[in-house]
């Protein structure tokens, strides 16, 4: 496959919310195989659940900090601004997007770290070998094994919010 070309006219929102739709796919088959593999048991069921809530995307996950710049008040806001007052406000967007995209992270090393303190030992082993893979070929879909762009490894790391596009002035 060809992977389908960027954006064709449909703007970048569009294709976000498609990869996004994508990516959400793929993971949730990703845990149900996941589950599959660790046959776990009813009594594990509910370290399931509070393990696989963690791992899904906040609900304004595209949008998180993300979707300001589509917004046309912000926008308009943001044209008021000085130069410099601008590079201030897109400094503190940034911030925050980093303080959110860090509490989702350790959200998900503690869900994880708890779900894997309910496994048995032969379960552990499974989600050792498996259970962290999952972010890896999931930027462009091209050949599942591969590392993404230097993520922070399997299912901890699904989560870019695009940082760093904005508020790089040089």
């Amino acid at each position: 496959g060809q992977g389908q070309g960027a954006g064709q006219g449909k703007g970048p929102g569009f294709m976000q919310e498609r990869m996004q739709a994508h990516r959400q796919a793929r993971g949730e088959k990703r845990l149900a195989e996941l589950k599959t593999k660790l046959k776990i048991t009813a009594a594990q069921e509910g370290a399931w659940t509070t393990f696989t809530a963690a791992m899904k995307p906040p609900a304004d996950g595209a949008k998180g900090g993300m979707g300001m710049r589509h917004d046309p008040a912000q926008h308009a806001e943001m044209q008021k601004l000085t130069t410099p007052e601008r590079i201030d406000k897109m400094r503190a967007m940034r911030d925050e997007r980093q303080k959110l995209m860090t509490v989702e992270m350790d959200k998900r090393a503690n869900a994880t770290k708890a779900f894997y303190a309910a496994l048995s030992s032969e379960q552990k082993a499974v989600f050792d070998a498996v259970g962290m893979q999952g972010g890896r070929g999931e930027h462009g879909g091209k050949g599942g094994g591969h590392f993404g762009r230097g993520d922070h490894g399997g299912m901890m790391g699904g989560h870019h919010s695009g940082q760093g596009r904005m508020g790089q002035s040089s």
